[in-house]
């Protein structure tokens, strides 16, 4: 008898994205030692952790050394003090959501591709294109039906729902990666009375919610009706550096129902199954950027990046070039330019300014013919990187 492997694994795409873009930046890294490639591309964070993040951490550590204070294992859900915490912090814009409604994660990525296992794998599942590819992946690999709802450059890319479409369950990522567009009240009010009509079920990735600064829902719970519909993800690791911490929470809220099943009791269950739970000196961590304090100093980092942003969104409006993001967001969608492919683009960019951004197609069809920069490098590097496209496009 031979051991059979899930099949669906042969409808992913043979290479992630990201690895196509590390192999041909390392082959030209080799072919050229003395040039300088300044890194654009992958959504990966620079600056250090918080003083007061490094601090909490060091005293979890020091704790667990202790016979007085060592933890074993966690709660399934996280410690009490760490989601009391994150209640406070969305209490603090405006959104009530209880503590007893939030796990702690190890990433918004994490759970974003694993909360499928609650669902039956019959369920169609709806996501934007472009698209962060976890959804799309996940999907692909429990056997789901996926249909695609469009973004372009005609509705800003911000697509809204149609109530011909009949989906289960919806991907939705706001402020958006890649494309950095951001829903209004309104439209995210779209969507969920649309989940609300057709008892769908909306997973909604507010990752990036820390990099709002406009009249914007920073969470979907900012609407009426979502409780009822909704699944909230969000990640410390580009609001506080915690890429390589790694931690993160989802928020269900207990009213939510499907098909006889509480989904916050389901997931209760399917945590306890799977996971132990993320370490108490990185919850002691998390906590940290949540105090008033911390809040003040991730701040600082953020407006970092934000003015990072800034600098790549003006140069190209300097270069009159079409583009999405940046204000709301720590991406920039950008429309090649001269009606280059976006794979043309990456070696035209690359090749020609040394500059490493990242490809459109590899986040969906309408992605062909558009590219993603990020805001998450150093200043210095962010500079001498807008400068030489500059030269290059003007």
């Amino acid at each position: 008898m031979q051991v059979k492997i899930n099949r669906n694994f042969d409808n992913l795409v043979t290479n992630y994205l990201f690895a196509d873009v590390a192999r041909k930046t390392a082959a030209y890294a080799a072919a050229h030692p003395g040039e300088k490639i300044i890194r654009l591309g992958i959504g990966d964070v620079t600056l250090p952790l918080a003083p007061v993040v490094v601090e909490a951490l060091k005293r979890g550590a020091d704790e667990m050394g202790l016979k007085e204070t060592f933890k074993g294992y966690p709660e399934y859900e996280g410690y009490g003090f760490l989601r009391t915490a994150i209640a406070d912090y969305y209490k603090s814009f405006g959104v009530k959501v209880s503590a007893d409604e939030i796990f702690v994660s190890d990433g918004a990525k994490s759970d974003c591709g694993n909360i499928g296992d609650i669902f039956s794998r019959d369920n169609t599942v709806l996501v934007t294109d472009p698209v962060y590819p976890v959804y799309v992946d996940s999907s692909i690999m429990a056997g789901r039906n996926i249909i695609y709802a469009s973004c372009n450059e005609q509705n800003g890319f911000v697509a809204m729902p149609d109530d011909s479409v009949k989906a289960d369950i919806i991907y939705l990522c706001s402020p958006n990666n890649p494309t950095g567009a951001a829903f209004t009240f309104e439209q995210l009010r779209e969507w969920v009375d649309y989940a609300n009509r057709h008892d769908a079920v909306i997973l909604y990735d507010a990752a990036y919610e820390a990099f709002v600064t406009e009249d914007l829902p920073r969470s979907i719970f900012a609407v009426e009706g979502a409780r009822t519909c909704a699944i909230e993800f969000c990640s410390l690791s580009k609001t506080a550096g915690f890429t390589g911490t790694r931690c993160g929470y989802t928020v269900i809220p207990k009213e939510l129902e499907r098909d006889g099943h509480n989904m916050y009791a389901t997931w209760y269950r399917r945590q306890a199954t799977k996971f132990n739970g993320v370490s108490y000196p990185v919850q002691c961590a998390a906590a940290a950027v949540f105090s008033a304090e911390g809040q003040s100093q991730i701040r600082e980092n953020l407006a970092y990046y934000q003015e990072n942003a800034r600098i790549i969104a003006s140069a190209l409006d300097e270069l009159g070039v079409f583009y999405t993001g940046g204000t709301n967001s720590p991406y920039i969608w950008l429309k090649c330019p001269n009606g280059m492919g976006s794979w043309e683009f990456f070696d035209y960019l690359l090749q020609q300014a040394q500059v490493v951004g990242t490809p459109g197609e590899g986040f969906g069809e309408n992605g062909a013919g558009y590219f993603r920069l990020t805001s998450f490098g150093d200043r210095d590097n962010t500079v001498e990187a807008v400068a030489r496209i500059k030269r290059l496009l003007s």
